[in-house]
Formats: structure tokens, C-alpha cells, sequence
């Protein structure tokens, strides 16, 4: 029996949902239950610019991208079909003007995408619950605007958004190290050093078996430990979950802390949509067609499903489209297990007709599919999956931006080029990534942070904002270490000054030797 929550549908569309669900438990989806609602675009396009939530922060980016996306609809850009939110239950939104079967389309997409948000490892650790966690977000920051002034609290937050990328996607599933409480701290250090060098005695035999000389060179040893812990860099091993260390060590004011805690909360919430962005999409796209085409599609909408879909899919030259990608990689995987297409001898076999024609009917198909959907992420499903057969057959390239012509031209057709620039642009978003290397940089408590570079230099005028808002936080001194025209660089900002200096053998150099305003 079905449990979806139909009350807000008209008839018609309450009807589709019924028979949609019930087709899609007949696949084997397994998903959280959906509510839909039925949006004009205005209403839509504000929802969408909240990142789907219908009520976040007051923030002024939102309605930046309200206007963009309202612009977009009304001049004929860009248009809305569809919007879902990993929740429990799972929201989704539906254009009031859409057709009919776009309506369908949309509906079967949105099983699939809630499938994949229930089932797939990489969204296991999310909020399943944050549709409140955003009102709630929301509730606590006006209620700082109202305090502490709405610039003054804005403000903030646009550092924090700014820096809202410097987090470790992938510790929610690996634990890095114990978490810290900031305000934890021993009654009385002092008396617990004493008594931890002391043995238990009678008073009589004090002065025997704890000797005060002892005792004296102890204190003296545990001080001398004490300044070099001091002097030494911390944290241990370089941090990747950059908010995280802010978090536990910048000079935060309370309601600040709470701010960055929100926006931290809210990126990790977010970052498994970055990371499976072409599974997530194919996933939806392949159960889409499934269901149109073998199940709900009427004969008389054949046109305009196969005019809607394909525009889906098409794809410009020198842009990824996650959707075409995703979908016909499971269905290259679907294909090949069914027919047995891999394992040893299918990888030794070398004769080209002898491969065409290979079809053991495995039938393992679909349910390779259902596990690749519950494990992977799109780097190591691109990683594993994607064969030179494959780009040979959907003619994929390797593309480079010309920055002489301004124009994306092919760079290779090799398939290990090709494997490897994809892989590349998908590994952390194709973001930099950057980890606090020393809290305590030159003994001044000033903030040094190492940039992994994978021949890709930082982009000067990013760079250059996101020290400042850093140094907002931290309120000393901040540096970045990266490389720049193929020599180690050190990028500094004290608050005032920004400065570039190329560095020696020795990225911990003592004082800056070519300082120059940037």
C-alpha cells in the first residue's frame, strides 16, 4: 500500500504519483516517502535560490540568485523542471505550468534521486532531517541581526561562506582524530602536575622517598616541555577541515562561533551533492527513461517526451553534461555485466570481433547497477568504470581552455589524457586543496596554511580573498604556501598589506626577504 503524501495534488497529478511509485518499488527503489508540491516559477525560482529550502538565513547572495534565476526564466534561458531535497520525507517541487508529461518525467526523476540520496554510502552521514535544521539555522541568525546589527552579522557571514569549501569531505565516513572541547580543561593544572610527580608516603618519610631535589628538577623538566610544546606547530598533522580547526582555536566571539558552526553544518550537508554529482543525475535520468518508456508513457506524448529528454542530454562541445555521462555509463555497465564483459579473460582478450560479439547472458546487470549505486562517488565510479571502449564509442575527448581565443579546444584523444583530466576536474570539486599546516607560525600565533598543488596555480585575486577573510577570523597575520609560475611561493595578509614572496629551502623562514605590496 502506497504511503505518499498526496493531499496538495490536483487529481491528475495525484494519480501519476500513485502509479509512478508503485513502478518504481517494482524496480527495486527504495526510498524515503515524497511529498510533492506545485510551484508557480516566482515561487520556485525563490526556493531554488535558497538551495531548495523554503526558509534559510537572510543572506543577500539569495537574492542574487533569485534575480538570475527569475531573469533567466522570463528572457527564455533557463527554465525550472524539477527540484528534490534530501530529506525524510523527501520534498520535491513541480512547475505549475510544466505539460503533463513533463509532470511524469519529473516525478520518475525524482524517485530516483531519492532512491540514490537513501541508499548511496556518500549521503549516509547527512541530516536527514534538515529541512528544520535550515528554519531552525535561520531562526538563531536573526536572532543575532536583531542583537548585533544585521551588517555587522551579514558581514560575517560572508567571510564564513567564503571559506565554506575549506572542509574534509571525507571525514563524516573516516575519523581523523578524536574532536576537541575547546572548554574542557583540568580544575587546577598546577595541583595535578604536583601530585602526578609525588609517590604516596607516610609524612614522617616525605623527605626520603620524595626527595625536594627531585622533585625541583621534575618541575623543571615538565616547564622546559611545557615552552617547547609551545614552540612547536600545532595541529600535529596538517588539518584539512580548515572551519573545524577556526572552530576549536580562533578568538571567536559566541554568537560567531555559532554562525561558522552553521555554515560548516550546512556545507558537509551539501558536499555529497558535489561528489556524485554524475551518479546522482544518471542514476535519476536512467530510472526516468526506464519508467517512461516501459511503463507511463502514453503513445501520444512519445514527441515530446523524446524532444524533452533529449535536451537533457545534449551536450556541448568542451562541457561535461553529469546527466548524459552518468546515464550511459550505467547502461555500459548494465550491458556488461549482463553479457559478462569483464574479469580476467575479459580483460586479456585482445581480438576486436571476438569482444564485439562476447555475451555470456550473465543477467548481472541490474543488479551491478543497484550496487555501484550504493558505494561509489563520481570519482571513483569514473575511476573504475569508464573503458576506452566507451569514449571511443561516445566520441569523449580531452578539452583545454585557449585562453589566446577564449575557446575550449580538444587537447587529446588519448584515453589515459582524457581519464585523467575528468578525474582531475571531479577530485574535490576541482577546488584547491588547502590544509593548516601551523596555528602558531614564527612563535606569533599567526596562521600558515599549505596548498597541494597539482599543477594548477592558485588564482591570485582568490587567493588574496580568501586570506582577508581569513585573517577576519583568526585576527593575526595569515599565510598560504603554494607554488606560483613553477616556484614555492608564500602568500601573506596581516590585516592591511597583502605580500607575495618566493620561498628558500625552508618554507619557515624567519622574516619576510622580498616583501612587496600585491
Amino acid at each position: 500500500m502506497s504511503t505518499v503524501n498526496t493531499h496538495n495534488l490536483p487529481a491528475d497529478l495525484r494519480a501519476i504519483q500513485l502509479e509512478t511509485e508503485d513502478h518504481a518499488r517494482a524496480y527495486g527503489l527504495d526510498f524515503y516517502d515524497t511529498i510533492f508540491e506545485v510551484l508557480d516559477y516566482d515561487e520556485i525560482s525563490e526556493i531554488a535560490a535558497l538551495g531548495g529550502f523554503p526558509t534559510r538565513y537572510p543572506h543577500w547572495r539569495f537574492g542574487m540568485e533569485y534575480q538570475q534565476l527569475s531573469k533567466g526564466y522570463r528572457y527564455g534561458l533557463q527554465k525550472i523542471y524539477e527540484m528534490v531535497i534530501n530529506n525524510d520525507p523527501c520534498y520535491a517541487y513541480l512547475l505549475r505550468c510544466n505539460q503533463l508529461v513533463d509532470q511524469k518525467i519529473v516525478m520518475a526523476h525524482v524517485y530516483g534521486h531519492n532512491d540514490f540520496f537513501k541508499n548511496n554510502i556518500w549521503f549516509s552521514q547527512t541530516n536527514r532531517k534538515m529541512m528544520d535544521e535550515t528554519a531552525n539555522h535561520g531562526s538563531r541568525i536573526r536572532s543575532y541581526m536583531e542583537r548585533y546589527g544585521e551588517d555587522t552579522v551579514e558581514g560575517f557571514i560572508d567571510s564564513c561562506l567564503s571559506l565554506e569549501n575549506l572542509i574534509d569531505i571525507y571525514s563524516p565516513l573516516i575519523k581523523r582524530r578524536d574532536a576537541i572541547n575547546r572548554y574542557n580543561f583540568p580544575p587546577n593544572e598546577e595541583e595535578q602536575d604536583e601530585q602526578a610527580s609525588k609517590f604516596q608516603s607516610k609524612e614522617y618519610m616525605d623527605s626520603f622517598i620524595n626527595p625536594p631535589q627531585v622533585l625541583k628538577e621534575e618541575a623543571r623538566r615538565r616547564e622546559t616541555e611545557k615552552e617547547k610544546a609551545k614552540s612547536q606547530s600545532f595541529p600535529e598533522q596538517p588539518e584539512r577541515d580548515v572551519l573545524l580547526f577556526l572552530l576549536e582555536y580562533a578568538p571567536l566571539k559566541p554568537w560567531q562561533h555559532d554562525v561558522l558552526a552553521i555554515i560548516r553544518e550546512e556545507a558537509y550537508y551539501f558536499a555529497p551533492q558535489g561528489q556524485t554529482k554524475i551518479m546522482n543525475e544518471g542514476w535519476a535520468s536512467f530510472w526516468h527513461s526506464t519508467i517512461m518508456t516501459q511503463k507511463i508513457l502514453h503513445p501520444s506524448e512519445l514527441v515530446d517526451y523524446a524532444d524533452h529528454h533529449s535536451g537533457t542530454m545534449a551536450t556541448q562541445p568542451g562541457r561535461l553534461n553529469p546527466y548524459k555521462l552518468g546515464i550511459e555509463l550505467l547502461r555500459d555497465i548494465e550491458e556488461r555485466w549482463n553479457k559478462g564483459q569483464f574479469g580476467p579473460e575479459w580483460e586479456e582478450c585482445d581480438n576486436y570481433e571476438t569482444r564485439r560479439k562476447w555475451d555470456k547472458s550473465l543477467g548481472l546487470g541490474r543488479q551491478k547497477i543497484f550496487e555501484v549505486r550504493r558505494i561509489h562517488n563520481d570519482v571513483t565510479f569514473v575511476d573504475t568504470f569508464l573503458t576506452i571502449d566507451f569514449c571511443r564509442r561516445h566520441q569523449i575527448f580531452s578539452y583545454k581552455h585557449n585562453d589566446q581565443n577564449d575557446t575550449y579546444e580538444i587537447e587529446s584523444r588519448e584515453f589515459k589524457k582524457i581519464k585523467e583530466r575528468l578525474l582531475f576536474n571531479l577530485t574535490n570539486f576541482g577546488q584547491p586543496i588547502i590544509r593548516v599546516k601551523d596555528g602558531n607560525y614564527r612563535n606569533r600565533g599567526e596562521l600558515y596554511l599549505l596548498h597541494e598543488h597539482f599543477g594548477v596555480d592558485l588564482k591570485l585575486d582568490y587567493a588574496q580573498d580568501t586570506l582577508r577573510h581569513l585573517h577576519r577570523l583568526w585576527t593575526r597575520p595569515v599565510h598560504i604556501e603554494t607554488v606560483a609560475d613553477g616556484r614555492p611561493t608564500l602568500l601573506s595578509f596581516d590585516g592591511t598589506d597583502h605580500s607575495i614572496r618566493p620561498l628558500g629551502g625552508s618554507s619557515h623562514e624567519s622574516e619576510p626577504k622580498d616583501r612587496r605590496r600585491a
